[in-house]
């Protein structure tokens, strides 16, 4: 065992006893970050606007704060990103992650001075909470690598301006700089392709011990380094034992992974964005990720099936339940107040509290009032895989056919990317279709009262997302294909594509 490996080990079960130290204390973690949040921010400009100096209470909090999105925010932002201090949080913040928008364009997310550390201590603590509870460290002695953006950032009024996880690459601690791949000037390639063609250059003859990025991109990945040397991934690289992943769920890639891997490998699950670092995997045989109430964020929770009324409920940490559909919503030290990210969680245990991404609170489909969720279509699409184990898929997104030929019903049509197809496609529908009316007893109402025929697939030819995500300027990085849609576009482009 080297030194670098021993010392992980130690460091590991120091943070392992720290975190069960909050964990165990959920509620007063989380009321400590409340009194800070309120108590630095106060004297902001939204502070002042949204009377910070009356807040007490969550329910003085609820009344005084709306929730919001990022539009609803935007005014405040605007005013950051043309330099004005004390805005949203003390001084101004360290860096914006630029994102895409849907109706603002590019989208400008603070990360503060005292946001930014949390960033890299929970990617950090993950990995040193997988090591303490297996045992296993010597991987830190192996390469490592992070399929991420540039880490490339231009300047926007003496704050600096990049992507997430190419800011994330400037914090790498100087012992690992000598295990990292790939290359800065690697890195640096805007065009995915020809960056993902330059990584495999640098990496088949590498010795590989944990590789991390968003499951779709890594699979591209996996797809052109078996390309290029006809070798399993677990053949080429012997020592790859970790895979780090987040952004989307892993299940529905991870046959046909293990296909690409040839065997099995340990997985750690992360639950990053911009907005903040949520929660990770500490548990390899537990369902959910840790998520980190002693982190800079105060968290509420509204019931999904709420959150389009007037007055929904905004729930705080102690309030929810295990397996109830939340919204998450999110106040931070990076000034980000009653903020809705978009996503959709479920408990799975709340002790300690664990949660799992169950979807996009914009990404459904309810066309005829059944509401599925991303997790209804990603479990039941699991079930079917194991069940027809022939079976691998590279993609997936699902849409409703709400005008069908005449005489027919409407119904759920499933696009999917086989790896390899089933030997009954109509078999595997019906599995997928049993699964998921389990699954949405509104979707089992609407098959059996015959207001919806059962779903369809459509089988559509290789890298057709890959040339969907293309035609919108998000092929690879950080951008992930939604897996529900409530409309059509997404699939009239899928059935363009797929007749050229």
């Amino acid at each position: 065992m080297s030194i670098k490996s021993f010392a992980a080990k130690l460091f590991a079960g120091y943070i392992k006893r720290k975190t069960n130290r909050w964990a165990s204390k959920p509620i007063e973690n989380q009321q400590k970050v409340f009194e800070e949040l309120i108590s630095k921010a106060k004297n902001t400009a939204f502070g002042k606007d949204h009377h910070f100096d009356k807040i007490k209470s969550h329910l003085d909090f609820v009344k005084y704060i709306p929730l919001r999105d990022y539009e609803g925010l935007k005014d405040y932002i605007d005013r950051v990103v043309k330099g004005e201090e004390n805005i949203l949080w003390p001084g101004k913040p360290l860096y914006f992650a630029k994102t895409s928008g849907t109706t603002s364009g590019a989208k400008y997310i603070p990360i503060t001075k005292d946001s930014m550390p949390n960033h890299i201590e929970a990617a950090r603590n993950a990995i040193l909470m997988y090591i303490a509870e297996t045992g296993k460290s010597e991987f830190v002695d192996g390469k490592m690598i992070f399929l991420q953006g540039s880490p490339e950032m231009t300047e926007q009024n003496g704050i600096k301006v990049g992507r997430l996880s190419g800011i994330a690459a400037h914090y790498v601690p100087g012992y690992l700089q000598t295990n990292r791949l790939p290359s800065w000037e690697t890195n640096c390639i805007e065009d995915w392709e020809t960056k993902v063609d330059a990584i495999v250059e640098e990496t088949y003859q590498k010795n590989m011990s944990v590789i991390s990025g968003i499951p779709s991109w890594v699979q591209m990945y996996f797809e052109r380094l078996q390309k290029k040397t006809d070798k399993k991934i677990g053949d080429l690289f012997p020592e790859f034992d970790l895979f780090i992943y987040g952004g989307v769920n892993y299940e529905p890639y991870r046959a046909k992974f293990e296909n690409l891997i040839g065997r099995k490998v340990d997985s750690i699950e992360l639950f990053p964005a911009s907005e903040g670092f949520f929660a990770y995997q500490d548990k390899q045989e537990e369902k959910g990720m840790l998520l980190l109430l002693n982190a800079g964020i105060f968290y509420e929770f509204i019931p999904a099936a709420e959150y389009y009324s007037e007055s929904p409920s905004r729930l705080s940490i102690g309030e929810v339940e295990t397996g109830v559909n939340y919204v998450m919503i999110i106040s931070t030290n990076a000034g980000l107040w009653g903020y809705n990210i978009g996503d959709t969680v479920q408990f799975t245990s709340v002790k300690p509290y664990r949660v799992i991404v169950s979807g996009r609170i914009k990404h459904f489909i309810s066309a005829f009032g059944e509401h599925v969720i991303a997790n209804e279509v990603e479990s039941a699409l699991k079930e079917a895989v194991e069940y027809f184990q022939e079976v691998r898929i590279n993609e997936f997104t699902v849409a409703p056919q709400v005008t069908p030929p005449e005489d027919s019903l409407p119904y759920h049509e499933w696009f999917i990317e086989f790896e390899n197809s089933p030997h009954d496609l109509d078999a595997f529908a019906k599995k997928i279709d049993e699964a998921l009316q389990k699954k949405n007893s509104y979707y089992n109402d609407l098959i059996k009262g015959k207001i919806l025929k059962k779903l369809q697939i459509v089988s559509i030819r290789k890298n057709s997302f890959n040339d969907y995500m293309k035609t919108q300027g998000k092929l690879g990085g950080q951008n992930k294909l939604p897996r529900l849609s409530n409309d059509r576009k997404i699939a009239e482009s899928l059935l363009k594509l797929n007749a050229q």
